[in-house]
């Protein structure tokens, strides 16, 4: 196979950008509609190649179909959502039971990927200084699964809110695994063209400019930098949500 280092294609590319424009935390949208097994196999194909720390690989894939599992975990959810909801004041406060936060029911296919601590024994190249890149490179995972379904038209939705060691338990993980992501996962009747939480106010997106420093923490742009934020400027106002 030919080695091309150079730009994707123009038609790649955009399609690059489009799922990374287009993805959404999808939660109240799923159809009952089967993923066929070849669509759903090479999303989790695109999962495991996402990069990892010393190449150790620490994710697992835990399919989740069985309706008993799936209320087991909504169940926590309830719980842990009842007190998530009494930390918000004021406008949050009240704006909180309208958000629909989780498809754990509804989506056909729940999925949790896991890191596994004890991967590539007690000394992984480039794990030595910062120990939680096995963490951080399962995260990598859970992005390249969802940039992924979504170029296959799959809604996924990251349920965050429940207790980790009910989760645990439920799903009988050992003690050294550790649940990174439970994701839902199927067919929707759409894709919103805005994040939800952006378009029901509960919060806007940041503008990049403003998070962008250089050389030190917190350091803004000198002469020399600013062709770089005026152009990020300039795309903050062209780049829609939504691709063609």
């Amino acid at each position: 196979m030919k080695n091309d280092n150079g730009p994707f294609a123009a038609e790649h590319k955009s399609g690059v950008y489009k799922a990374i424009f287009n993805r959404r935390d999808v939660r109240g949208q799923f159809l009952p509609t089967a993923i066929p097994d070849e669509i759903f196999s090479r999303v989790l194909y695109a999962a495991h190649h996402a990069p990892s720390v010393g190449f150790m690989q620490p994710w697992d894939f835990l399919v989740i179909q069985s309706q008993t599992v799936k209320q087991q975990i909504h169940a926590e959810f309830v719980k842990a959502n009842q007190h998530a909801e009494s930390l918000f004041e004021g406008k949050k406060r009240e704006l909180y039971p309208a958000l629909k936060l989780q498809g754990i029911l509804e989506a056909p296919i729940n999925l949790c990927i896991t890191c596994d601590r004890e991967r590539g024994g007690p000394v992984v190249l480039g794990k030595t200084a910062i120990p939680t890149m096995d963490l951080y490179s399962t995260v990598c995972a859970v992005q390249n699964f969802w940039l992924a379904a979504r170029a296959e038209g799959l809604g996924v939705g990251w349920v965050s809110i429940i207790d980790e060691q009910a989760m645990k338990d439920i799903l009988g993980l050992p003690e050294h695994v550790v649940p990174i992501a439970y994701l839902c996962v199927g067919y929707v009747s759409e894709f919103f063209e805005q994040p939800e939480l952006q378009s029901k106010g509960w919060a806007n997106r940041l503008p990049l400019e403003e998070l962008v420093s250089f050389d030190r923490f917190g350091q803004k742009k000198s002469a020399a930098e600013s062709n770089l934020i005026n152009q990020i400027e300039h795309d903050g106002k062209v780049y829609p949500y939504s691709l063609p």
